[in-house]
């Protein structure tokens, strides 16, 4: 394919440069919330219409918000005083062959599942208003949908990046979230809320990792226990970063709080949405469950769009997987970047440009590896259908 480019970079890694910055939202954050709601909203749409349809119908379900509610947190006791708001907004196909389908059911269903299978201790009868705002699809991108036949034709002009390896803080931030986050985690600790946020800063060869807890209230006795808590989950951090490195990783758990003054971080949910923080769609984490500014990033929120042919999102996940399968295959690269790019009505396994960047392991030698390296990202747009169908399936993680 001549829109396939490979070339080799001589910036330096963002493992070798000095200084380095790393985010994740966690599970519990509203943004994160609000982008699983809107994709399980995609996910169940895409069921819906391959199970009665034969095909995955047009809809971008991708506008989103949290409105934050309002909340007593206090030693022992807590509860939520003004319910949180959820609204799910995008275009979606009403009617097909005659029949209607109902896009509103299947948003609210998907979004309590959702809140369900991520929260423990919000009452979504009491505590949660939901409201699904989705309406008809323009004719112009449902007629692009009908044009397609074997091969989707991309229904944007649009780009997806990724890279691969993670770097070390890229790493420990996000096994940080998701180890906190763990079932096993929360029976052992069960006052550690699901609202997370890791935030790690690299000075050299120093590495810091701020961690936000929203704890929940009603399982702690007094500022004693709590303190108890923050300890404990710092030294568990602390251990679970053995298995990735043997640096000593500076940890500080909830650093806003101040013991003397009991001014600390409180909830009734464990949930930070529940008193006043809110959250939209896109402004989280990236495909690969990060916010990494030292990177090149895209601003594409591919919560909630269409599996089928929204190349921004399909893109993302695409560049991703490739950048992880030439580092695997050719560990003579430090570093590999991809970008891949669309063209409004062209087909989606062939982008107007897929550029992959090579930063290369000292005394290596790109040429001897530059035509491999074409060849797997041509073979991976050959077989793009793949990433389509896992992302109807909900096997891939968009946040």
């Amino acid at each position: 394919m001549a829109n396939v480019r490979v070339y080799e970079s001589a910036a330096l890694a963002v493992a070798d440069q000095p200084v380095e910055f790393v985010e994740r939202k966690g599970k519990g954050h509203p943004d994160s919330l609000i982008d699983g709601i809107c994709e399980q909203t995609s996910i169940e749409l895409s069921r819906h219409y391959l199970d009665n349809f034969g095909t995955v119908l047009h809809h971008n379900v991708d506008k989103g918000l949290i409105i934050g509610g309002s909340s007593e947190a206090t030693f022992g006791k807590a509860r939520i005083t003004r319910p949180i708001e959820i609204i799910v907004t995008g275009r979606a196909t009403q009617s097909h062959q005659g029949r209607a389908i109902p896009v509103d059911e299947i948003a609210l269903k998907a979004t309590k599942d959702l809140l369900k299978a991520n929260t423990r201790f919000l009452d979504l009868d009491k505590e949660v208003v939901i409201n699904s705002k989705i309406v008809k699809g323009s004719d112009d991108l449902n007629q692009i949908f009908s044009r397609s036949s074997d091969v989707p034709l991309a229904n944007d002009t649009s780009f997806g990046v990724g890279f691969a390896p993670l770097t070390l803080s890229e790493t420990l931030t996000l096994e940080t979230e998701k180890y906190l986050n763990t079932l096993e985690y929360k029976k052992r600790m069960p006052a550690v809320g699901e609202d997370i946020k890791v935030m790690c800063v690299r000075e050299e060869d120093s590495i810091g990792l701020n961690v936000a807890i929203a704890f929940v209230s009603p399982l702690l006795k007094d500022i004693d226990e709590y303190a108890r808590y923050k300890e404990n989950v710092a030294s568990d951090i602390r251990n679970n970063m053995k298995k990735y490195t043997d640096k000593d990783v500076r940890i500080s758990v909830n650093s806003g709080d101040s013991l003397e003054r009991e001014e600390v971080y409180l909830t009734k949910s464990g949930l930070s949405c529940e008193a006043g923080d809110d959250g939209s769609v896109g402004r989280g984490n990236r495909v690969n469950g990060l916010i990494t500014p030292f990177r090149t990033m895209s601003m594409e929120a591919p919560a909630g769009k269409n599996p089928a042919n929204h190349t921004g999102k399909i893109y993302s996940i695409l560049s991703r997987e490739i950048a992880t399968d030439v580092v695997k295959l050719y560990p003579q690269i430090r570093e590999c970047q991809v970008a891949i790019v669309s063209h409004i009505g062209q087909r989606i396994d062939d982008p107007r440009n897929l550029t992959v960047t090579a930063i290369m392991q000292r005394g290596e030698k790109f040429d001897l590896i530059k035509s491999k390296v074409r060849d797997v990202a041509a073979d991976a747009l050959s077989d793009i259908s793949y990433v389509t169908r896992g992302l109807a399936d909900g096997k891939y993680e968009v946040f």
